[in-house]
This record gives structure tokens, C-alpha cells and sequence, in this order.
């Protein structure tokens, strides 16, 4: 990491949340709150001589509040959830409220970088998790520090002063005085040595109620500004042509045609990485710069290029699934031996055993890759719809070979993440396109660009084995994975690691089975992979719920019964993975009655006509899903019903939460019901919706219910955490109203084949 500095919390620095914030009076009068500034030599001033960073709060004169956002905002409304958690402590009105974003702060110490804000980035679904005590801590110090400037002017006890929205009063006193009044004052005081408490829940009257996002009416009304809106003084517009076959060069190029296009102003050559090392773009290209986004892509049109041969050429998804199965006749990486899984196996009364496919698929957002890049001498300034904004800040220090600190990084809206945004690949591009012409520069990439251009979600063959007792219970349990590992080609990734984005060894039922195996075979195929929403419980959540099924029907068993028997050996795992330390089993087991109870499991359907469950434990949080399905007898699929429920411990603010639940569920769909990304003589062969189809909204049925189920009082993030059950929940139900299984995804016109 020395081209780009490490991000890291020096040890010498103190950063204790009981001293989050620093008070300051703007011009205006009104109250700034925000991070204390790092100590630098002994001193609390920052390198730009600034104490007054990272304010998040703004008390306005007039009693309005304004909050800072340090995070993205990529659709999962932390915009909204995390002012909430600030404003419930601070203890104002909701409806005063006003959120607006803060750019990425990075603080460059003596031998590395620090946060100025907090961390600032989102995946995983932790952008809540991670700001749950700071946001509230910060509102919580704000609201002392007016009660103190409050007790100071009455001459009484700071313990005699409490809050009503928006103004202290102390009742023994007789006295009241709104925010605003106080500001200057508290703005002079010191800061309390030790963080406030904080309100218990029964207080709550902001967090923990459903609350409208502070962004619909922009976002409906056209105003909400996405990084594709972009629009800066004297820019520039740019694409690239990128090479088609995978892992190629430009051989060279003839541009006289494009350099006649009305508004071409520049052609050049942009270099990619070579075959096998780390992306720092995705592919070798040549860029088009012209004074509009139209006028680059018709000179990109014209452009006459010739490509180096790939040592990817012949690779196509035909290859890719015979190779699979070809590695898995033989013996691969054992990543987790439990017990003792050859014996067991051969001591079992019955063995089941059945293999699954699970497709590369695109992340496909609405917006496609964008970014404005301006490279000066001793500065840049970007502007991104990024999910990872300190990557963004990497990715421009090593395209530039500038300092992070001269690097400002602002954060738009994002048009859809899903975790594609977690690669900073297309701001590298807009930097080498500005640092080479000097100009401010809006890149754009097309829908084509995305969707032939992306880090695939991984795909894999999975074959699955189970032992069971006389009695039908499971007793031992296997996973061989045969995949394109999402960590190919990661920097210092060493092979015999390359399994572990694509097992999750405490994974259920590892916990209920005291014989357990996972077993893990790379095949290096030269499409790029990388983060898709859930990352492998997407695949993994469909490979075991379907198997459990595909158990409990071979064995004479109820599939829901046999889940609450396994899910009932033990009350609690340690989990390593992301979402740890540790797993309820027993509340994916009150999801899963839960949804089959609300639809009506045990009722009898008539022929045709089928019920299926799953449940999946991602990231800390648990949900379940349950789908009632009509199968025609021609093969024709209708989805009559869906019930999902997720357990996010508790939920900040319960209409996002559903929201994020009837998307994720949604988003499982349309990619189970037809999304697969092929490769043909190297070359990705989908390039829009029109061979790559999203679910059409006719197909998600009216009697849809999302169920926000809280648990405790300690919340975690949702926004992958409904989206893996719910495609084996739909091909569970497909089996049992037509007698198909599904092993292979997408589902596409499985049905119709078999039944005709």
C-alpha cells in the first residue's frame, strides 16, 4: 500500500468517543459540532490549522437543524437512518431536520492516514452497525453542551437542566430558552469530559418509528443529484472503447475518422493491467474526448482498433462448466474438516447427493459507471458515485501520483451499488483522462460498457452430500465448490486462500452436524469477479436450502420440520465470519414459523399449486422468506404469494428496513427468474436489458407482505440480509407444485422444456 499510504488510527492518536466533539460559532451565529481534531505534535490544530472538523451538526438560529451524512447514500437510506440516530439524542423535531452530505475526510499523520469524520464507507451492510453509538453520541454531547450553556446562564446545576424538542428548560428554576437562543454560548464552553448517557429505547421518539426518507421528494421530482448529473465548469466528456475479448491489448489504432466527429477533441490509449495481475481498471482501452458525452460516443463509433491476441480467447462458459465438473472427479483444497466425514459417510444408512449451478451474474445498476476527475499539478477533485470513497481516494493517488491529503473526493448519489460500487476502477479511468489533458473530465460509461465490463458476481458448480441415520436425521454433511473465487487476482492473494470468499465455513448447519466438510476447486477463468449484494450467501443461502429440501422430500421428512429439528440441536454458535461473533440458530427458527404460519404452510394446495421456505443467516441478521407459486401445466410460472420476515435485532427505522426487504426479495427474483452472464470465444456475450432481463414488475405478485420482526435493541445493517433466502424459497415452491427441481439457475425456461 505504499503508493497510496495506509488509512489506519494511529495509536499515538485519541480518538475515545468521550471526546466526539468540538464546538465552534460560524458567522452566522449558529452552533457547529462535530469530530475533535487529532493531536499533532502536541497540539489539537489540524494541517490546515482548522479545530472545526467534521461538524455533523448545525443549530441554526432560527431553531432549524441541519446534520451532516458521512456516509454514501447508494438507496439503502442512511441518509435518512443515520440523522435520525443524531437527532433523537440531540432532541429536536424530525420534521426540522435537514441532511445534507459531507465529502470524505482523511487526516495525513506522521507515517499514515487517519479519519476526519469517522470511517466513511459502505458494504457488507455495516453502514448502520457502524455508526450506531457515534451518530447517537454525537447527538447526545451536542444536547449537554446546550444544557450546560443553559445552566451557566440560569446560574443552577447543569443536573437540574433536561430537554424538550428543541429547547432546555429547568423546571425548578421556572426558566425555558429554545436552541437557538443558547448557541453562542455553548459554542464557548469546554467539551464534557466523558461521553452523556445515552436515551434507553422506551425514550425513543424518533428512532425506532417509521420515518419518510429526507430524499423522496428530490428523488421523485428529478432534483436529487447522482454522480451522472455531474455538470462542472469548462468539463470535458469522455468514454473508452475497451477491449471485447477478455485480458486483450490495443495492437493500435486508426482515430482520422473520430478526429472528424464535431466535438472530438482527443484520442489516446489508456493501458489496463496485464493478464493475471491486480486491477487498477478494468481493461485496456482507447478514450474519446469531446466537448459532449454524444460527440465521444459517435467518434468512439468511428474509431478503426486492433487487438493483441488474449491468452483468454477461447475461454466460454461451456468451458467453464465442463472444466468444473472435470476438477471435481478428483480431490480439491479441504478448507474445513469437522469431526470425521469419511467414516460417517460410510456408516450412514442413506447418502444424498446432488449438484447445483449458480451463474456469473452483473450487478447491473440503473446508473451506469460515471465519474468527473479534475487533475491539477498539485490537486485533483473528484466527484463519484462511489460506495467506497477512501478506495476512491487510493485509486486516484495511484492514477495521479499525487498525495491523498491534495485529493478531494466528494460522494453523489448513487444509482444502484450492490457492491460494484465498491470498486473504484472508473474513477482511476477519469484520472488518467483528466491527468493527461489537463482538463476537468466527466467520464461516462454506457449500458453496454456495464454490463460487458463488470466484477461478476462468481459463479460455481456446487456438489452436495449428506449422510443420515435410520431414522432419517442428518448426520454428516459435505460442500464441494468448484468457482471463479471473487479474490482472483487480489493483490498479495496467495491460491491456497482464494476458497475463502466463497465458503463461509460456520455457515448453518455446520454447528448442527458434528461431521462436516468443506471442499473448494479455483478455475481461473479470465472474466473479472468481484462483490455482488450477500457476495457468496447468494449462492451458497440457494445451494443448502435447496439440498435441505431435496433431504427432507427423499427421506420422507417435512422440509420445515426438518429445518426446526436441525435449528434446535443448539441455542448458539461462535460464527468467525462477517455478522460474528456469534449465531441464534432459534431465530432463523421463529422466522421460519413465522412466514409459514402467515401462509398458511400446512392448508393443502391443489394440484399445480406449491408452498416453499428458506431462511439464511447474512451479516449478523436473519431472514426468511416463503413463496406460494402456480406451475401451468404447459410450464408457465405465476408467483401467487410471497411472505418474507427479516430479524435485524432492531430496527432504526422500520419503513427502511421493509423497503430494503421487498427490494432484496425483488432483486433475488429477477436474477433466480433470468439473469446469467456467458462468455463466448472470450468475449462476455450480454450487453443490455434486452439479453439480460430484469424482472418485469407484472410478474411480483399484489400479496406480497414484508415483515420487519425486531429481536433486541442492538441493530444491524439489511441491505443483503433478505436477499438470499429468498430464491431457494421459490424453487422449493416450484417443486412442489410441478415435481421439478430446480438445480441450475437461472430458472429461465427450465419449466416449459420439462413440461413440454
Amino acid at each position: 500500500m505504499t503508493a497510496y499510504g495506509k488509512l489506519q488510527t494511529p495509536a499515538s492518536v485519541d480518538l475515545s468517543r468521550r471526546r466526539l466533539l468540538i464546538a465552534g460559532s460560524t458567522i452566522s451565529g449558529s452552533l457547529l459540532l462535530g469530530l475533535p481534531a487529532i493531536t499533532l505534535s502536541g497540539t489539537e490544530k489540524t494541517p490546515d490549522g482548522d479545530r472545526r472538523i467534521g461538524f455533523f451538526i448545525n443549530i441554526l438560529e432560527s431553531g432549524d437543524v441541519i446534520i451532516g451524512n458521512n456516509q454514501p447514500e447508494i438507496g439503502q437510506g442512511l441518509r435518512t437512518t443515520l440523522p435520525m440516530l443524531v437527532a433523537e439524542e440531540l432532541d429536536v423535531e424530525w420534521d426540522r431536520v435537514r441532511v445534507e452530505s459531507m465529502p470524505l475526510g482523511l487526516l495525513k499523520t506522521a507515517d499514515c492516514y487517519t479519519w476526519k469524520y469517522g470511517g466513511q464507507g459502505v458494504g457488507g451492510s455495516t453502514g448502520l452497525t457502524s455508526n450506531w453509538t457515534f451518530m447517537r453520541e454525537v447527538g447526545a454531547t451536542g444536547r449537554l453542551m446546550l444544557m450546560q450553556a443553559a445552566a451557566t446562564l440560569w446560574g443552577v446545576p447543569v443536573g437540574q437542566c433536561n430537554t424538550r424538542p428543541g429547547e432546555v428548560i429547568c423546571e425548578p428554576a421556572g426558566k425555558q430558552a429554545d436552541y437557538s437562543e443558547l448557541v453562542k454560548l455553548a459554542s464557548t464552553l469546554p467539551l464534557p469530559d466523558t461521553a452523556p448517557p445515552l436515551k434507553a429505547m422506551d425514550e425513543y421518539r424518533i428512532v425506532g418509528k417509521p420515518q419518510h426518507n429526507k430524499e423522496v421528494r428530490d428523488i421523485v421530482t428529478g432534483k436529487a443529484q447522482f454522480g451522472i448529473d455531474t455538470r462542472m465548469p469548462d468539463m470535458r466528456h469522455a468514454v473508452i472503447e475497451r477491449s471485447g475479448v477478455l485480458n486483450a491489448s490495443v495492437a493500435g489504432f486508426d482515430d482520422t475518422a473520430t478526429r472528424k466527429v464535431k466535438g472530438v477533441l482527443d484520442v489516446f490509449t489508456v493501458e489496463g493491467p496485464a493478464p493475471g495481475a491486480p486491477y487498477h481498471i478494468i481493461a485496456h482501452g482507447v478514450a474519446v474526448v469531446a466537448t459532449s458525452t454524444w460527440a465521444a460516443l459517435k467518434g468512439r463509433e468511428a474509431l478503426k482498433l486492433s487487438w493483441t491476441e488474449s491468452p483468454n480467447l477461447n475461454d466460454s462458459s461451456t468451458r467453464f462448466w465442463q472444466e468444473n465438473r472435470a476438477m471435481m472427479s478428483g480431490k480439491g483444497q479441504i478448507v474445513h474438516d469437522q469431526g470425521d466425514f469419511t467414516t460417517a459417510l460410510a456408516a450412514a444408512d442413506r447418502v444424498i447427493r446432488h449438484t447445483y449451478q449458480v451463474p456469473f451474474v452483473s450487478h447491473a445498476p440503473m446508473e451506469p459507471q460515471n465519474c468527473y476527475a479534475f487533475v491539477e499539478k498539485e490537486r485533483a477533485h473528484i466527484i463519484a458515485p462511489t460506495q467506497m470513497p477512501s478506495g476512491a481516494s487510493r485509486s486516484a493517488a495511484a492514477a495521479t501520483g499525487l498525495e491523498r491529503e491534495h485529493i478531494k473526493v466528494d460522494m453523489s448519489r448513487v444509482g444502484g451499488g450492490f457492491g460494484r460500487r465498491l470498486t473504484n476502477d472508473y474513477v482511476a479511468e477519469a484520472c488518467i483522462i483528466s491527468k493527461k489533458t489537463g482538463w476537468p473530465i466527466k467520464l461516462q460509461w454506457t449500458r453496454e460498457d456495464d454490463i460487458k465490463h463488470d466484477f461478476y458476481r462468481p459463479g460455481g458448480t456446487h456438489e452436495m452430500i449428506a449422510g443420515l441415520d435410520k431414522n432419517g436425521l442428518l448426520k454428516a454433511w459435505s460442500q464441494r465448490l468448484a468457482s471463479g473465487s471473487k479474490y482472483y487476482r487480489r493483490p498479495g492473494m496467495k491460491d491456497e486462500n482464494l476458497w475463502q470468499a466463497e465458503l463461509y465455513p460456520d455457515d448453518f448447519p455446520k454447528a448442527m452436524v458434528d461431521d462436516y466438510r468443506l471442499e473448494y476447486f479455483h478455475n481461473a477463468i479470465g472474466l473479472p469477479r468481484g462483490s455482488w449484494r450477500a457476495p457468496a450467501h447468494t449462492a451458497n443461502a440457494f445451494v443448502i436450502e435447496s439440498f435441505l429440501d431435496e433431504i427432507a422430500h427423499e427421506s420422507g421428512q417435512d422440509p420445515l420440520a426438518l429445518r426446526l429439528e436441525l435449528l434446535g440441536r443448539v441455542e448458539q454458535q461462535e460464527y468467525s465470519g462477517h455478522g460474528g461473533p456469534t449465531m441464534t440458530p432459534g431465530r432463523l427458527a421463529r422466522l421460519l414459523k413465522f412466514v409459514a404460519r402467515r401462509i398458511d404452510y400446512d392448508t393443502p394446495r391443489p394440484k399445480g399449486r406449491g408452498v416453499g421456505i428458506a431462511a439464511h443467516f447474512t451479516f449478523g441478521g436473519y431472514a426468511a422468506h416463503a413463496f406460494e407459486v402456480t406451475v401451468s401445466p404447459g410450464g408457465k410460472l405465476t408467483i401467487d404469494r410471497i411472505v418474507a420476515a427479516i430479524d435485524c435485532g432492531f430496527a432504526v427505522n422500520p419503513n427502511a428496513v421493509e423497503a430494503q426487504l421487498q427490494g432484496a426479495t425483488i432483486d433475488a427474483i429477477s436474477t433466480a427468474l433470468g439473469l446469467e452472464i456467458t462468455v463466448r470465444d472470450g468475449r462476455v456475450v450480454q450487453q443490455n436489458f434486452d439479453d439480460y432481463p430484469l424482472l418485469e414488475i407484472s410478474r411480483v405478485p399484489a400479496l406480497f407482505e414484508a415483515h420487519v420482526v425486531n429481536y433486541d435493541s442492538t441493530p444491524t445493517g439489511v441491505g443483503e440480509i433478505g436477499l438470499p433466502p429468498a430464491a431457494p424459497a421459490l424453487t422449493n415452491a416450484i417443486f412442489n407444485a410441478s415435481g421439478i427441481r430446480i438445480r441450475k439457475l437461472p430458472i429461465a425456461d427450465q419449466l416449459s422444456t420439462a413440461m413440454t
